[in-house]
């Protein structure tokens, strides 16, 4: 084996040695070659592309894990933040009763916004008594998870179909 390629270090590192170059300014360097990656590694590595080639329809998955966290920071800054948040739950169907004053919906168009404005009226009122009392408090998690399952499935409809 030349002495160029031969294991010098820590079980699966190889280490290369090129010899000093010619010239004023040349110094001696050495590169460290990883032989494998780690299963940790590869499995970190197929999760990660596999999340960025599916990143838009898994929007809603996102803005949820996003939510649990930033409901969760309020919680623990103050209770009183639900009390912020609680307009959210009201203006939903404030928004339902306007549109269908201005341009009234009928059929399919006055159901998506039927279905629309309960599910933002379930999600703020979810991010209102989540951040007043703890994300995970009682049947909040469920909510939660029930709300992600019919957001996400929603969105996967809305995408294949238009």
């Amino acid at each position: 084996m030349s002495s160029r390629t031969r294991s010098r270090g820590a079980a699966g590192i190889h280490t290369v040695r090129i010899p000093h170059q010619r010239g004023r300014r040349s110094q001696p360097f050495l590169i460290v070659v990883p032989d494998r990656p780690s299963l940790t590694r590869e499995a970190c590595g197929f999760l990660g592309r596999a999340l960025w080639r599916f990143r838009r329809a898994l929007a809603p998955t996102g803005f949820a894990l996003l939510a649990l966290v930033i409901t969760s920071l309020l919680h623990v800054l103050g209770w009183w933040s639900g009390l912020v948040l609680a307009p959210m739950a009201v203006a939903p169907p404030v928004w339902l009763g306007i549109m269908q004053h201005r341009r009234p919906g009928h059929g399919s168009t006055l159901a998506w916004r039927i279905a629309l404005a309960a599910l933002a009226t379930l999600a703020g009122a979810w991010a209102a008594l989540a951040a007043g009392f703890g994300p995970l408090a009682g049947p909040l998690g469920l909510i939660w998870l029930l709300g992600l399952i019919v957001a996400q499935s929603a969105w996967l409809i809305v995408r294949r179909t238009h």
